[in-house]
């Protein structure tokens, strides 16, 4: 059961960086997802370039201690999605650039944003 809850917790944890990465796309069809997807872009901008934990990462790990398993090996899940969330070789200057990457993509697609609802007033 453990092992499962730690599986899902990595599902989420890859959701949550897709939508933090590109759930701007999705104001075009639901603008009020910017309540959800600003924050999710803050924190995420804050986590790479602090150098901060996710909580979702020790409480995966944890969860895995529990099953008795080694925190990253084990079913599909955490053999082909985990290193898409702990890729190997994280440094601080890498996770500047991933931060840099996350902004100025949001900064791109709200300004897409912007510009197609500006031509739709016209």
């Amino acid at each position: 059961m453990y092992l499962l809850l730690a599986d899902l917790v990595i599902v989420l944890h890859l959701g949550f960086i897709v939508f933090a990465a590109l759930g701007g796309l999705l104001l075009f069809k639901w603008p009020r997802i910017a309540w959800f997807h600003l924050p999710a872009v803050i924190w995420g901008a804050i986590t790479e370039f602090m150098g901060i934990i996710c909580p979702l990462t020790p409480l995966e790990i944890w969860l895995r201690q529990l099953a008795g398993a080694d925190p990253y090996q084990g079913g599909f899940i955490s053999h082909y999605l985990a290193p898409l969330i702990y890729p190997p070789g994280l440094t601080p200057s890498t996770q500047w650039l991933l931060g840099g990457i996350l902004v100025t993509l949001n900064v791109l697609i709200y300004g897409w944003l912007v510009a197609y609802k500006l031509r739709q007033a016209k």
